[in-house]
């Protein structure tokens, strides 16, 4: 298989650039909680519509913000319908990348399955191929796809990262870089055993990728320190990233530091304390403040 054909500018601001990836891809089912936590009732819409045109103006402030630059993020991770909408009158990967600096990335994933085997494989994407095309067509550089994994159940764990790469090269045939996410529950009983479990089942994987293909890894931050410093240093993983999990900011952030060559990518620690009720001067003050801690956790 041929290596994959990406521009040249994004891919060394992912490989190299210093700074982390603003996870902003809640989907359908996790956006009424995002707006909550954003100060935003559930009265306040009354159709799907409404609710994405609500989360579009919050993503909207968030990114048009002056905190929010290629200066300390170097990606960000939108949801479909945020990718299919504007900005300040372009497409929002392209405000991204031209007004930003930022690499525009795409979720693709439709979900989570029911658990078997103590994990949640992907929902299957039957329309993957057409979202592809249309993600090359917005300038979108690459894809995240997450499933989940509840506990240490080897059987399940190799499951999770089959079902991950298998996408992963249809998406690398597409000239996209996929984000593989087995995201491990930071609640799971032997947490460091299945992290022992998901990084042999990766490695594995990873070794077989054709020279010049590649992935991301987006994980859960580990139980023991630089733990993942492997994939830290392999030539098919572009870069290590870091969802937070369920952790607050400051615990995400203190178990970042400790896993060097790792960077964030979060989602609700990014915009905790955000409100739709504050200033402009008081919100981008508080993301301000946060993209900084999550900045400076990142290049520990």
């Amino acid at each position: 298989m041929k290596p994959i054909a990406v521009d040249e500018e994004q891919l060394q601001k992912i490989k190299t650039g210093p700074g982390f990836i603003a996870a902003l891809d809640q989907s359908g089912g996790s956006t009424p909680k995002a707006l909550r936590l954003y100060g935003i009732q559930e009265n306040t819409w009354s159709s799907d519509e409404e609710m994405f045109t609500i989360v579009h103006q919050m993503r909207t402030r968030i990114i048009t913000s002056p905190a929010f630059s290629g200066e300390r993020i170097i990606g960000a991770i939108l949801f479909e319908n945020t990718m299919d909408r504007e900005i300040e009158g372009q497409p929002t990967a392209d405000y991204l990348w031209n007004v930003k600096r930022v690499v525009p990335f795409l979720k693709v994933d439709k979900g989570l399955a029911a658990e078997k085997d103590k994990v949640q494989l992907m929902k299957p994407m039957p329309m993957l191929a057409a979202l592809l095309d249309k993600a090359r067509a917005k300038r979108i550089f690459g894809t995240k796809m997450r499933s989940v994994i509840k506990q240490a159940d080897e059987a399940g764990i190799k499951n999770i990262v089959i079902q991950q790469f298998e996408i992963a090269r249809q998406i690398i045939s597409a000239n996209l870089v996929p984000i593989i996410e087995p995201e491990i529950d930071i609640h799971c009983p032997e947490k460091g055993k299945a992290e022992q479990l998901l990084k042999a089942a990766i490695l594995e994987k990873v070794n077989e990728l054709p020279g010049g293909q590649f992935v991301m890894l987006k994980l859960t931050l580990p139980e023991q320190d630089d733990f993942y410093a492997e994939f830290v240093k392999h030539p098919g993983i572009l870069r290590v990233v870091a969802l937070s999990g369920g952790y607050s900011r400051e615990e995400a952030n203190n178990r970042l530091r400790k896993n060097h060559g790792v960077v964030a990518s979060f989602s609700r620690a990014l915009v905790e304390g955000l409100t739709a009720q504050q200033s402009d001067a008081e919100f981008n003050a508080m993301l301000d403040k946060s993209i900084q801690s999550i900045f400076d956790a990142s290049n520990s």
